[in-house]
């Protein structure tokens, strides 16, 4: 018979991977910025909170702190560098007060989190009191994350458009959820539990407005093309008057 402990492992591998799959799926979206060279209407948010909740699952993963927990900082490494790549990208193709914005917030983000990590290890002396600690703050940064594309869901209810609200980004984000809270379950870890089971309460609802709008989205987009066609041919149309004109002009000498 298999062990709890090993479907929980096989579970936490599984979690690993829809979740490196969660961190990579935004890279559509940056495709996009880099062609455009500009990162238009969307939102650093998202991001820049994963970057946080990634960096205080690494902290709640180290052996000083809850061992055993090697799963927890593989994928949180591996979701902090892609992160900030991200972050780096949004920095290069942002200006003004929403570059200033991200730096201010990428600053307080590495501030406090080496302060946590100094205050916890020279004043917590145990394990359990310092997976306490970190876990609540992983917890209540966890929810953040997931939290994070409310912004943009008001933006979609506002304009009745998921153009910047991708689908792939909501689905990986379900998906990975239900793998952690199944992973925290089987043997149960409260910190792991409430963020991830919030998690997939937000894409579900992310999903469901992605089904509402995508409708409105396809016509949104259509009437801008028209509309964009129009000007385009209204500009020839007035270049070709101007030639026009000019060769008219040219005769009467």
């Amino acid at each position: 018979m298999i062990s709890p402990d090993t479907i929980r492992t096989a579970i936490g591998v599984i979690g690993n991977g829809t979740a490196l799959v969660l961190f990579l799926s935004p890279v559509p979206t940056f495709i996009r910025i880099w062609k455009k060279g500009s990162v238009e209407q969307y939102s650093p948010v998202p991001y820049v909170a994963t970057l946080l909740n990634c960096m205080m699952w690494v902290l709640y993963g180290l052996p000083l702190v809850h061992p055993h927990s090697m799963l927890v900082i593989t994928i949180n490494g591996t979701g902090m560098a892609i992160e900030l790549t991200y972050v780096t990208l949004f920095l290069l193709y942002s200006t003004g007060p929403a570059r200033r914005k991200v730096v201010l917030l990428l600053a307080a983000e590495v501030a406090f989190v080496c302060a946590v990590a100094v205050l916890v290890l020279s004043l917590a002396h145990t394990h359990e009191r310092r997976s306490m600690i970190v876990g609540i703050l992983c917890v209540l940064f966890g929810t953040g994350m997931y939290a994070a594309p409310l912004s943009v869901m008001k933006m979609v209810i506002q304009t009745k458009s998921v153009e910047y609200m991708p689908l792939f980004l909501s689905l990986a984000s379900l998906v990975n959820g239900i793998c952690w809270t199944a992973y925290a379950l089987i043997k149960f870890d409260l910190y792991i539990t409430i963020p991830n089971g919030l998690g997939v309460l937000f894409a579900v609802a992310q999903v469901v407005l992605y089904a509402i709008y995508y409708k409105s989205t396809q016509e949104i987009i259509e009437a801008r093309r028209r509309k964009a066609n129009q000007v385009a041919m209204t500009e020839v149309v007035v270049d070709d008057g101007k030639t026009n004109n000019s060769h008219a002009g040219a005769g009467l000498y």
